[in-house]
């Protein structure tokens, strides 16, 4: 498996598939990372604290719409 730092510079838009799946364009710098031995291989996405709220925003606005689409339920919780 590759490894990669990918550093999130800033988002740029995000949306929902057909597939159920949010996809988010980005500009981000991505380098290759040199695992470290005895740790999992992994990828690590890097983001300002700013960048993070913003894509705390944009996750919660996708799963709205993820939500809104979505048949209600006839039963359960009381409206």
């Amino acid at each position: 498996m590759k490894t990669h730092q990918i550093e999130i510079q800033k988002f740029k838009a995000a949306a929902n598939n057909q597939h159920g799946q949010v996809l988010f364009k980005v500009d981000a710098t991505v380098a290759p990372k040199t695992p470290v031995e005895g740790i999992e291989p992994s990828s690590v996405i890097v983001m300002t604290e700013q960048n993070a709220r913003v894509l705390m925003a944009l996750l919660k606005a996708q799963l709205a719409e993820f939500d809104s689409k979505k048949p209600k339920s006839r039963h359960g919780r009381p409206g």
